[in-house]
């Protein structure tokens, strides 16, 4: 897994398709061949808004939506891939882990069907 650090990555994943779900909001998007790294590998992005709350808040829905990614991506997410985890105001603090992660799976199921 590989992490997405340039904003056009981000701007490139936030055309593609989206999965709000409880917790947070997945954006996805399989990389056109041109753009593909040598090892094909999963690439994802974590985000949160100042709305989520202060930069402590911040950090920690993204250190819980890298976590969840971590632990889910290797499993149900798709090689040549790029997915953007955008977590929520109050909700993705508060969600307990393992919803956290149905969460994830949910989204991903839902956003690769028909692939």
């Amino acid at each position: 897994m590989q992490i997405l650090k340039n904003r056009s990555e981000f701007l490139a994943a936030a055309r593609a398709k989206k999965r709000g779900v409880g917790s947070m909001m997945v954006q996805a998007r399989k990389r056109r061949d041109d753009e593909q790294a040598q090892d094909d590998a999963i690439r994802v992005g974590f985000t949160c808004s100042k709305k989520v709350g202060n930069a402590v808040a911040r950090n920690r829905a993204k250190r819980r939506l890298r976590e969840a990614a971590r632990a889910i991506l290797p499993q149900y997410g798709k090689p040549g891939w790029d997915y953007v985890l955008i977590g929520k105001n109050e909700a993705t603090a508060a969600r307990p882990f393992e919803d956290l992660k149905g969460d994830l799976k949910y989204a991903l199921r839902k956003l690769h069907e028909g692939h």
